[in-house]
């Protein structure tokens, strides 16, 4: 593994920073207050490439590495986990599972307009009864005799579902086949028998919309299967794969925005006389909030290495993808935790932003599969037990 970056990798590294610090960090605390999507910001992210990173130039993206993504995530979380829940969502489980498994004429359809800003993309797999259990979904896609499909159901928990204007759906098409009988589809929310619900009130990344969506005889045609037939539960997994390094990323801007607001405080911040920062009891958080920090940056990067790897030899990096959303997302909610602690009452206060990256932070050890689902795949993958 290269420690040292690329020219171009430092160039996106530098244009999220500048984008986040200009236009994401001013108005952050308005759009966790609101819950309002920010459409005008998302599409601006598009106009700079942050929304395909690793997306070929021929379909509207920036045709650039996996480093360079984890770089430009790391900056714009670090404004505002709710933007980069936006971006991870589009990079990762949208184009990433379209580039992998989709067709030309489905890439330059479906790909290109998301990758651009032009229009958002979304994920369905959650369901209100199966989150981490995928294989237990009961939206069903029946096959019709013109080879059409009619999609009944409901998917939860759709991250940009109110705004979407395509979802990656994941349905199933045999039930007899369990994992083996899930299909992906793609989905125009425009047409007729797809409905939304309402947006979700959540705890944190209160800007990034999410809500329920359903399926009443929505018709999917035959092109709009993406992949193979009973192929959807190996796509969603090996997209999940490639989400979890985008999550480690999130955790990671987020943490390092609260240990650098913790360092700044530490010194100013005067008590019985003295800076709170030499205090032993700060300096040992202190200590520690940097040593998980870099720990789980290190592993990040790795885990984006490996997946570059992976794409010339066909290998796997799902271990190397969960140790990093595991190390990077538990690491960001015990450094917001202690960040709150050494702020006192005003890392409570929503004065300052240390009380929105301790909501934030929660969500991490939660989607693209919790804590628990992640040791569960890193110890499997390492002792070869089911």
């Amino acid at each position: 593994m290269d420690f040292d970056f690329s020219e171009e990798q430092l160039q996106i590294q530098s244009i999220a920073r500048d984008f986040a610090q200009k236009r994401i960090a001013p108005v952050a605390a308005d759009f966790d207050k609101s819950g309002e999507f920010p459409l005008d910001n998302i599409r601006e992210m598009g106009k700079l490439g942050l929304m395909g990173i690793e997306v070929p130039v021929e379909y509207g993206g920036a045709g650039m590495d996996s480093i360079s993504y984890v770089l430009a995530m790391i900056e714009i979380a670090a404004a505002d986990c709710a933007h980069s829940t936006i971006m991870s969502v589009n990079n990762t489980l949208y184009c990433n599972g379209l580039l992998k498994f989709g067709n030309e004429e489905q890439k330059h359809k479906y790909v290109t307009p998301i990758a651009s800003g032009e229009a958002i993309g979304a994920f369905a797999l959650t369901e209100p009864q199966s989150g981490s259990d995928a294989t237990a979904m009961r939206c069903r896609a029946v096959k019709q005799t013109d080879g059409s499909f009619t999609i009944n159901g409901k998917k939860s928990w759709i991250t940009s579902g109110p705004v979407a204007k395509y979802i990656l759906l994941f349905a199933m098409t045999d039930p007899e086949k369990h994992s083996r009988g899930i299909t992906a589809f793609m989905v125009d929310t425009s047409r007729k028998g797809f409905g939304r619900g309402k947006t979700e009130p959540k705890l944190g990344i209160r800007a990034s919309a999410t809500c329920e969506i359903e399926f009443d005889d929505y018709v999917a045609q035959a092109d709009e299967v993406i992949g193979e037939e009973g192929h959807g539960f190996k796509i969603a997994m090996g997209v999940l794969d490639a989400g979890r390094i985008g999550i480690a990323s999130q955790a990671v801007g987020l943490a390092r925005a609260a240990y650098a607001a913790t360092l700044e405080y530490s010194r100013d911040r005067k008590a019985f006389g003295q800076s709170i920062g030499s205090f032993q009891m700060t300096q040992a958080k202190i200590a520690d909030m940097k040593c998980k920090l870099d720990a789980a940056r290190v592993l990040t990067l790795r885990a984006a290495w490996m997946k570059q790897e992976a794409a010339k030899t066909g290998g796997r990096f799902s271990t190397e993808a969960a140790v990093a959303k595991l190390t990077a997302s538990e690491a960001a909610m015990w450094i917001t935790h202690q960040a709150v602690q050494i702020h006192g009452g005003m890392g409570y206060s929503k004065e300052m932003p240390l009380e929105r990256y301790f909501r934030d932070a929660k969500i991490t050890e939660i989607y693209e599969g919790t804590s628990e689902i992640q040791r569960m795949v890193i110890a499997r993958n390492e002792t070869g037990l089911r």
